[in-house]
């Protein structure tokens, strides 16, 4: 058997690039992308990649060249998933979150050769070349500027420019027959995202060919995506290529439903006006479809299938999601996971649980052969296998991880230890194989030796019904070291001392929040992850001046800073504890 050799006949690299050749031939007259009044088919979107792609290489990008890219969910930025690596190009889809400082750290480092810009975001994107400019000058750098070209709107062209070159230039101008550049190997670079920063400064983070194309196949499936979705775009497509549905919506033939912004009006009148049946969204968006004005609402007649991610979502507000029309499925993952790499994978058996135990589940994930392939390999090593329901850190491997940080040898070498990637987040294994995450390792709060989930007390406080959002860090307390400080957004008014008596009701005492602060809105990242690192900041200054039985209006502020136990995580000095999870590939 091992004289057979490989062959083009039977070895092809893998690449998502084969999704959107077999849409244009199978699923040609179907509906690829609307935006607006403009709509594509599969076979005019394929060309019009191809087109791009052709100019593209005109303009000598060649293989591993970064091409940037800052824009909302249009379809420009959606046939750039396709044809920069049809170029040969490494995609650079920037977030349009981000300020001018960060997108110009972001150009110099990833060397840009390209520098695609949105009309919308023509301002933001000319400070940003102004810092890059002036940055190499100040470092006496010589630093080769992108060639910045802007991205009309479609439907209503505006006429903006930065620079003399506009998108539709290169796609009429391209040659419709150009078939792209091979893939020789599955290992080139597909894509670099930039993490949001939540914990440390943003790393680049490079996707494979290979990684791309498992992740989309994976993802498909494990949501049971099946043909001719519509999918609507209101996860970002800078957030890790739009978790891959960029790719997985042509692997399906399905329509891309392209929306500029996700408020509550135009969300709810593309799904009335298209019959959206997919989106991918962080939780947050729920509290914008649930708090829409009625003249912002329309009927949903078939149900929505919603995957989410990001701080696993409570209960409580899964089952406002449901009694409204959306099926909500949660996933886990990370940018280095090239987005979702677990998802929840649902039993008939739990339809028949009441909607609260339901909603409870729905926010865990499994993978039971990976997870019990690590515990054998454990117990064949001499280790003790792991402990059901020990929180500890989790770590992931399989063919969707990145390949690692661009430019940044030592910190790939650190995310990467024997054999696994470790993710920083924290999680307990129930029982039955599902994996519930518990909270970011630096989130963990450790009290008096008590190890306390944020994301725990979180879900309590969402069930609050005068509370919108919340956040839980932890603040010094003279005994315990830290204990809980909640960060509290609220809907209706309400006073601290009722937000801490429903938690005295609704959880062990030592969770019971210390300090409640109000406040008109949490510090989130460009992709809507709440910033914790700024909470503990605040939370520094919050210090209780008498023993645990002080109510917890007797916190005053000071301006001691916190305690350092909280950089002591229990789960790094005993590593066995760690809770182990493979990823789906």
């Amino acid at each position: 058997m091992d004289r057979l050799a490989k062959c083009p006949a039977n070895y092809v690299p893998l690449t998502p690039l084969t999704f959107i050749k077999r849409a244009s031939l199978v699923y040609s007259n179907r509906t690829s992308v609307i935006y607006a009044g403009i709509r594509f088919t599969w076979l005019q979107t394929y060309q019009r990649c191809r087109r791009l792609a052709a100019s593209l290489r005109s303009l000598n990008i060649v293989k591993n060249n970064v091409v940037s890219v800052l824009a909302p969910n249009v379809p420009a930025l959606y046939e750039m998933h396709f044809a920069v690596p049809m170029a040969g190009g490494v995609l650079n889809a920037i977030n349009t979150r981000l300020d001018a400082k960060n997108i110009a750290t972001i150009l110099r480092h990833s060397e840009a050769k390209v520098f695609f810009v949105d009309y919308q975001y023509v301002p933001l994107a000319s400070e940003a070349l102004r810092l890059l400019v002036a940055d190499s000058k100040e470092r006496s750098i010589q630093h080769e500027m992108p060639l910045v070209i802007v991205i009309d709107d479609l439907d209503k062209p505006t006429g903006i420019r930065l620079g003399k070159l506009e998108y539709e230039q290169l796609v009429r101008h391209g040659n419709p027959n150009y078939n792209g550049e091979e893939v020789e190997d599955e290992w080139d670079a597909i894509a670099l995202n930039y993490t949001s920063g939540t914990t440390a400064a943003p790393k680049g983070v490079v996707y494979s060919h290979r990684g791309a194309f498992l992740s989309t196949m994976s993802l498909i499936q494990g949501w049971e995506m099946s043909t001719e979705p519509v999918y609507m775009w209101s996860l970002p497509m800078f957030h890790c290529n739009g978790w891959t549905f960029t790719w997985g919506v042509a692997a399906r033939g399905g329509t891309n439903v392209c929306i500029r912004t996700t408020s509550a009006a135009e969300m709810y009148g593309a799904i009335s006006a298209h019959g959206v049946t997919h989106m991918c969204c962080a939780p947050i968006v729920f509290n914008i479809l649930l708090e829409a004005q009625p003249h912002e609402r329309r009927e949903i007649t078939t149900t929505v299938n919603i995957l989410t991610g990001g701080a696993p979502p409570p209960a409580a507000l899964l089952q406002k999601m449901e009694s409204i029309g959306f099926h909500v499925m949660h996933a886990y993952g990370l940018t280095e996971a090239t987005g979702p790499a677990l998802v929840c994978e649902w039993q008939t058996k739990w339809n028949r649980l009441p909607q609260d135990q339901k909603a409870k589940l729905k926010s865990r994930s499994r993978d039971p052969d990976a997870l019990r392939r690590r515990r054998q390999e454990q117990k064949n090593n001499g280790k003790r296998s792991v402990r059901r329901k020990t929180m500890g850190e989790i770590v992931l491997r399989g063919s969707s991880i990145m390949k690692g940080y661009l430019k940044d040898e030592k910190e790939t070498a650190k995310a990467f230890h024997n054999g696994w990637f470790f993710t920083g987040d924290v999680g307990v294994i129930h029982p039955d194989g599902y994996l519930e995450i518990k909270d970011r390792s630096k989130d963990v709060i450790i009290s008096g030796g008590e190890n306390i989930s944020s994301v725990e007390l979180e879900s309590v406080l969402f069930r609050h019904p005068n509370v919108l959002e919340a956040a839980v860090v932890g603040m010094p307390h003279p005994r315990w070291g830290e204990s809980p400080c909640a960060f509290v957004v609220l809907k209706r008014p309400t006073t601290e001392s009722e937000i801490v008596e429903f938690c005295r009701k609704n959880m062990a005492k030592f969770m019971v929040p210390k300090k409640v602060e109000f406040v008109k809105e949490l510090p989130k990242t460009g992709t809507g992850k709440v910033q914790k690192v700024e909470l503990r900041t605040m939370a520094a200054s919050f210090v209780i001046v008498s023993d645990e039985t002080m109510d917890s209006k007797k916190a005053q502020k000071s301006s001691k800073t916190t305690s350092s136990v909280r950089d002591r995580f229990w789960y790094h000095e005993q590593e066995e504890k760690g809770n182990i999870a493979i990823s789906r590939l």
